[in-house]
């Protein structure tokens, strides 16, 4: 195992990681690339490609304009969402861009920019960068991938870093004699019999390979924050989200009338459903209007695992930063076992890759932080995956809205109720987490390819635009 709980929890921007966060990383890269080799003086023209789903819903996604900062020298977690439109409308109108801030070079976006439908070998997002001289002769050629939830990988199949991540990775030895290795849910049980360890101890303990105990538990606050203030800013923005679907955002509504009917928990006992509602709805409508939220493990999926641990948070007596803590090591736990056997890629696997994948690692965490056992965080776990399976990935207009603001809500609703049935049981079963992970990746193997992110498929042919 050499993923952090700190590559599934990236700081970045809307609306997608494999369609934006990635893009970016891969631009910026190829930028970094020519300034390394070639020397950025000698580019005199660039060409990016666009392949398989980064084709087919890039503009809903943001591809463009991700591809456009990136070349620019930005990073996802460090740009200021509002400075992205104006710096986009600049390069637009002025018809050039500008390499790493350093060299001007001709870019037309329907010149420059080309959406292929066809994929490369690797993975359904392929990205193909090309670089010109003053001759029109090309200096050099780089294909990427961006492989779902913000990681991207070059053409041999190694790892692409961003500036930040690249300079934590080689001070830190990254993938090398962590205390207790795992790679599937089998493994991480075993490291908890044996050690005594919790998922969240075991999990502190590799990240402490990498990091002091402080820093750890600092980044988790920084994530942790980030989440918060995406519901904080979901809940009072108003208006509609970008796109031709004009769908209006309901988080602010919603929590002003939750705010204005506080007698209504003690009317209703499922009052706080609305609430957990709440919480993921404002993070996704966030995430859709290109705003600042946590990767988690993607941005379709981003409002799941905010919304359970506000849960946790607000309506769990006893609540606290190391409760907070322990929920994002577990989660990250079982998002690394999805990410080394499976995928995170609605493109590659559809949506039960993204919502499916948060509602486990939210179930799990929040067993944790319940006082269950390994075992019943593995159940629970194992139950946020089972009844996620076969979910496609259908964005109305190629735009994550319709249906993934509510089906982020839906996705935490789950994920509570499978932690609860988790820990009513004594954390045996007969379908165990690594089972369920195999069955979701055979499940999108299957799965036709209208149904993975392409929007040819499912709601997005069968919801009129207007």
């Amino acid at each position: 195992m050499s993923v952090s709980v700190f590559d599934l929890f990236k700081i970045g921007i809307g609306p997608s990681s494999s369609h934006t966060v990635g893009p970016m990383i891969a631009a910026r890269q190829f930028a970094c690339h020519l300034q390394a080799g070639a020397g950025l003086a000698a580019v005199h023209a660039i060409t990016v490609e666009l392949f398989g789903s980064l084709s087919a819903t890039g503009v809903g996604h943001g591809t463009d304009k991700a591809v456009l900062l990136g070349l620019a020298g930005h990073e996802p977690d460090r740009i200021d969402p509002d400075q992205i439109e104006p710096a986009i409308a600049a390069i637009r109108a002025s018809r050039t861009l500008c390499l790493l801030g350093e060299r001007t070079v001709p870019f037309v976006e329907k010149d420059h920019l080309l959406f292929r439908r066809k994929s490369l070998p690797l993975h359904p997002n392929g990205l193909s960068f090309h670089a010109f001289d003053a001759l029109g002769a090309e200096i050099t050629q780089r294909d990427y991938y961006s492989v779902g939830g913000g990681f991207v990988i070059d053409a041999a199949g190694e790892r692409v870093l961003n500036q930040a991540a690249s300079a934590q990775a080689d001070s830190a030895g990254h993938a090398q004699g962590l205390p207790h290795p795992f790679r599937t849910g089998a493994e991480l049980l075993a490291q908890c019999q044996a050690t005594g360890l919790s998922p969240a101890q075991v999990m502190a303990s590799n990240e402490e390979h990498w990091r002091s105990a402080a820093e750890v538990r600092r980044q988790l606050m920084a994530i942790w924050r980030t989440m918060a203030g995406a519901v904080q800013r979901g809940c009072a923005s108003t208006g509609h989200l970008p796109g031709p679907l004009q769908v209006r955002r309901r988080a602010a509504e919603l929590h002003r009338n939750l705010k204005a009917q506080p007698e209504a928990a003690l009317r209703d006992p499922l009052s706080m459903l609305d609430w957990v509602n709440l919480y993921a709805m404002a993070v996704n409508e966030e995430n859709a209007a290109g705003g600042r939220v946590v990767t988690a493990p993607t941005n379709g999926a981003a409002g799941v695992i905010p919304a359970v641990l506000h849960y946790y948070v607000n309506f769990l007596p006893g609540a606290d930063d190391d409760g907070i803590a322990t929920f994002l090591l577990t989660a990250g736990a079982i998002g690394i076992i999805y990410k080394e056997n499976a995928s995170l890629s609605g493109a590659e696997v559809g949506c039960q890759g993204e919502v499916g994948v948060a509602c486990s690692m939210a179930a799990g965490a929040l067993a944790a932080v319940m006082g269950g056992t390994p075992e019943q965080i593995e159940n629970a776990a194992e139950i946020g995956m089972e009844h996620n399976l076969g979910m496609t990935c259908d964005p109305v207009g190629g735009l994550v809205q319709i249906p993934c603001i509510e089906r982020n809500a839906m996705g935490a609703i789950k994920a509570i109720n499978a932690a609860r049935m988790a820990l009513r049981g004594d954390g045996q079963h007969v379908v165990s987490l690594d089972k369920v992970i195999k069955t979701m990746m055979q499940t999108g193997a299957d799965m036709k390819v209208k149904y993975k992110e392409t929007s040819r498929g499912g709601l997005a042919v069968n919801v009129v635009e207007c």
